[in-house]
């Protein structure tokens, strides 16, 4: 059985890495560039890239609901199916509003398909939820990382040095749609590798309301949950403001080249893929607590350091820092919110944790170039820094450690 469990855990781990490689190449650098062509605005720009994450705020929390109530796979499975084909719909845009509601539309690829992998990952976990959650977050983000320079090399390929024309993205989205079926293809070998966590329900539509309601309700009436959620919300509104502004810094104010600004946000990405699945197992074992409050504490405390040096190799040393800060909070947080749930609500709970996670994200450039438009980077980072400082304090204050399966509470 441990076997056939862990056999199904690699094999979501590998329909993870290829679906988000498919849909990180489908966003950068082809959507902005593919929108330019069309003639979109900069602000036309900036809503279309936002237009799936607005779906995953919107919709995370009730697909999630929804796996706990019609089964896991049957939720998974019509993720994947967005994953997979919507790809191949870029082939039909002309204009800018036909990639708007395409966007929109690809954004229920990750609103349902998060929640519904990390609640399958808690069903079956046991007491290893922080280093197996944490492990399939690393290869998703591996995946993140290799989608987005191979869309970019195919566009450059492309264009042989010159100009993309509507045909070369059509191209490049065809090549997506193709990495996306390899996931899609894995997910019919994840039908059949075991449990399938499928709910066989004959309930009336009236009784499946009622469910669905109620799992919600119970989630989002835990302040523990909620709390918990708020710092992964934060800790990642920190890292939008960071991979917003740090590589406008390093080029206007540090006078680094743009490669330079790309390896340190590069250095961030790589600690946290890093030390995430070891901080994981650590949270397992010791408590979770304690690694939340001292990860929010280096995030905030890198953050408002970057600003006091121009220095190249300090300044990745401080992003490799935040980086280190960013995997202590993730690997922890989501295990906890799952800790503190009970099992037939595993879905709803990272359906909230989701959707607060992409409020979160959306919010951190949206504060961080309103502080700057006012402010020097020192004032707004430190304003930043002093956000999870104080909520890393409310964490500390109302949540308890859940203490079973952990030797140790605080």
């Amino acid at each position: 059985m441990t076997n056939r469990l862990l056999s199904s855990f690699a094999v979501l781990c590998t329909v993870g890495f290829f679906a988000r490689m498919s849909y990180a190449m489908a966003r950068t650098p082809l959507l902005p560039l593919f929108a330019l062509s069309l003639g979109a605005s900069p602000k036309a720009i900036g809503f279309v890239v936002g237009a799936s994450t607005i779906t995953g705020i919107f919709f995370k929390l009730p697909a999630g609901t929804l796996s706990d109530i019609y089964g896991r796979y049957r939720m998974l499975f019509l993720s994947i199916l967005v994953f997979a084909f919507t790809p191949f719909v870029y082939y039909l845009v002309t204009d800018y509003w036909q990639l708007v509601g395409i966007r929109f539309f690809h954004g229920l690829a990750t609103s349902v398909y998060g929640p519904v992998a990390m609640a399958m990952i808690a069903d079956t976990a046991g007491d290893q939820k922080g280093a197996k959650l944490s492990l399939f977050s690393s290869v998703t983000i591996i995946g993140n990382l290799i989608g987005t320079p191979f869309g970019g090399y195919i566009l450059n390929y492309l264009s042989g040095n010159g100009g993309n024309s509507l045909q070369h993205f059509h191209i490049a989205y065809l090549a997506c749609g193709i990495i996306g079926l390899i996931s899609f293809g894995f997910t019919i070998k994840l039908m059949a590798t075991g449990k399938t966590y499928t709910v066989q329900t004959k309930n009336s539509m009236g009784e499946v309301w009622r469910r669905f309601f109620k799992g919600i309700r119970e989630v989002i009436s835990d302040y523990r949950i909620i709390i918990t959620s708020n710092m992964e919300g934060i800790q990642n509104l920190s890292v939008g403001a960071l991979e917003a502004f740090l590589p406008i810094y390093a080029v206007t104010v540090a006078k680094l080249n743009p490669f330079l600004a790309g390896i340190l946000w590069g250095a961030q990405v790589v600690t946290t893929i890093l030390a995430k699945p070891v901080m994981g197992k650590i949270s397992d074992q010791y408590g979770r607590k304690p690694i939340i409050f001292s990860g929010m504490w280096i995030g905030a405390v890198s953050l408002a350091c970057i600003p006091l040096t121009q220095n190249f190799y300090f300044l990745i040393l401080l992003a490799a820092v935040f980086g280190v800060g960013e995997a202590f909070v993730t690997s922890s947080s989501a295990a906890l919110v799952a800790d503190f749930c009970k099992e037939q609500n595993y879905g709803a709970a990272m359906g909230t944790f989701g959707s607060i996670f992409d409020v979160g994200h959306a919010s951190g450039p949206i504060l961080a170039g309103f502080l700057l438009s006012r402010l020097s980077y020192q004032h707004s980072f430190v304003i930043i820094a002093l956000l999870l400082i104080v909520s890393s304090f409310i964490f500390a204050l109302k949540v308890p450690e859940k203490t079973h399966g952990i030797k140790q509470e605080v």
